[in-house]
């Protein structure tokens, strides 16, 4: 791939295992009939923006993963109280807009001192207008518009909190299950394109290593290690020599059709591991639609395990800053992988959203792990907690994820600073 081609696949891997993430979270929320205010991609300021229906869509300007804003869950940007002077305007005897500001300029608008007013359980306003009091009811859909925005009312029933229990934690689950969903079809279009191995071969043999010295050759069918068939884990033949050094092995081999054994003596490299000095290389046919499933589902598992490797590692020490990457660093592996080939990044893709989808499920604040946690204490209660005591949860576990990216991420900036 040229630089160009790298730029926009390395950038469209994070847009695609980000927005499908979201994208759970949105689709179930809609359909549980949530308000969701925002659809964004990224932190901080919005470098793109445009309103669909009741969703603003946007595009920020920190890559580091996104939100969808519903209904509830904060506190209403804009309130309209009482003894407030608004204008409302009218139609079919509903509120359809409450305009804050620039009175004088709202044309064919009622005007009035806010009496009383209720956004989300009796939908109504009453003004006091020249005098007379006059209550309106307020459509579902109306809008607030203060110094230029607009922000739509919520009923009670449109709120995030006032969805049954299962409702919550289905569009909460729904965005780590998209990624789950997406890695699996990922790793399916990877073992189509890769293909299954029929055959291990020799691939190379380095000049001078024992496999040149008893005269192994490029394209010889790897069958066997002292005895034991390997078929085409060629993981299993490292093992086997690596722990035999000095020590004669026994390889059968197909050559030109013809069973051979050959004996070779492995020698330790700077590791003290046995090495014989060959690559290998496979014989590759296409997968059926049932190799397809199981070797998808056999990649999730052993990708799983891996990532579930690496945390365990974090929880106890074993590990250094430098084995920590941002999205600095991860955007530097993916352009590497990238330059490989559309095959090999689609199998690293698969593995991001596996990842995101695993990470998110973390107990931590502020991801979706630990407001599920939140849920189910809400279903032993058979209450819910404090929201203003959940949001100050989240909101510190979000600040301390931010701390913590800010460090990976200098620490990635210096690393490549340093050329390392």
């Amino acid at each position: 791939m040229g630089t160009i081609q790298v730029v926009f696949m390395t950038v469209l891997v994070f847009f695609v295992i980000v927005t499908i993430h979201e994208w759970g979270h949105f689709f179930f929320a809609k359909r549980a009939g949530i308000l969701v205010r925002e659809f964004a991609i990224g932190f901080g300021p919005k470098l793109l923006s445009v309103k669909r229906g009741e969703t603003r869509y946007t595009l920020r300007l920190i890559p580091a993963g996104g939100f969808v804003r519903m209904a509830g869950e904060d506190p209403e940007i804009v309130e309209v109280q009482e003894g407030q002077t608004v204008a409302v305007r009218l139609k079919d005897d509903k509120v359809t807009r409450i305009y804050l500001d620039r009175l004088d300029e709202r044309s064919g608008a009622v005007r009035g001192e806010v009496e009383a007013v209720d956004l989300e359980r009796a939908m109504s306003i009453t003004l006091n207008v020249e005098g007379d009091s006059e209550r309106y009811s307020v459509n579902p859909q109306a809008l607030v518009i203060s110094r230029g925005k607009e922000t739509q009312v919520a009923p009670i029933d449109r709120h995030f909190g006032s969805k049954p229990l299962r409702h919550r934690a289905m569009t909460i689950f729904a965005g780590p299950m998209m990624n789950f969903i997406l890695a699996f079809v990922l790793f399916a279009a990877y073992v189509q394109m890769a293909g299954v191995a029929e055959k291990l071969m020799v691939g190379s043999v380095t000049s001078g290593s024992p496999a040149e010295s008893v005269q192994l050759q490029k394209g010889d069918v790897l069958v066997a290690v002292n005895g034991e068939e390997i078929g085409t884990n060629f993981g299993r033949m490292v093992d086997v020599i690596g722990k035999s050094v000095d020590k004669t092995v026994t390889l059968d081999i197909i050559r030109n059709g013809q069973s051979m054994q050959l004996n070779v003596t492995p020698l330790a490299d700077d590791k003290g591991i046995g090495k014989i000095g060959v690559t290998p290389e496979y014989e590759l046919r296409n997968a059926t639609f049932g190799e397809t499933i199981t070797r998808s589902a056999t990649l999730m598992k052993d990708m799983t395990v891996y990532i579930f490797d690496g945390f365990k590692m974090l929880i106890t020490g074993q590990f250094k800053l430098d084995d920590i990457g941002g999205p600095v660093r991860t955007a530097e592996v993916t352009s590497e992988i990238a330059r490989q080939g559309i095959v090999q990044l689609t199998s690293w893709t698969a593995l991001l959203s596996l990842y995101l989808g695993i990470f998110n499920l973390l107990p931590i604040p502020a991801l979706d792990g630990s407001r599920l946690i939140f849920l189910g204490l809400e279903a032993v209660r058979r209450r819910p907690l404090d929201p203003s005591k959940e949001s100050m949860v989240h909101f510190v576990g979000f600040a301390m994820l931010m701390l913590l990216m800010l460090v990976v991420t200098y620490n990635d900036i210096l690393r490549l600073v340093r050329g390392e």
